[in-house]
């Protein structure tokens, strides 16, 4: 059975955004050149980035036609990342809101690329 364990995401400036996601994870990427950065997460997904440009073949997808999701474990931690991404300047899409799922907001990367981190609520299900 396959299992998925690799996002790649296509940027305008990959030291850019290599730059910008080592500060928001913490952590340095596995692989890099001019035009590709790779982490690899705790969870073992690989997270890639890949110079728009330079993708073979060619692609047209813009940012935002996907999600980068951090799963937290209570709406305390929703809050609090949400307070230090604003305070780093990070453009937000949408403050914390309790939807059907639980307590989210969405991020956006440099290149609009949309980060959610969200945590399942009791609230959510009621």
């Amino acid at each position: 059975m396959l299992n998925p364990d690799f996002m790649l995401i296509y940027v305008k400036d990959a030291p850019e955004s290599r730059a910008f996601y080592a500060d928001l994870l913490g952590r340095e990427p596995v692989e890099e050149s001019p035009n590709f950065a790779l982490f690899v997460l705790e969870s073992g997904l690989k997270l890639g980035m890949w110079n728009r440009e330079k993708v073979e073949p060619v692609t047209t997808m813009q940012a935002g036609g996907a999600e980068l999701v951090f799963g937290v474990d209570d709406s305390e931690a929703v809050d609090a990342i949400y307070r230090d991404w604003s305070a780093r300047n990070i453009p937000i899409a949408m403050a914390p809101v309790l939807m059907d799922f639980g307590r989210t907001f969405v991020a956006l990367d440099p290149d609009g690329h949309r980060l959610r981190v969200f945590a399942p609520s009791n609230e959510a299900n009621q």
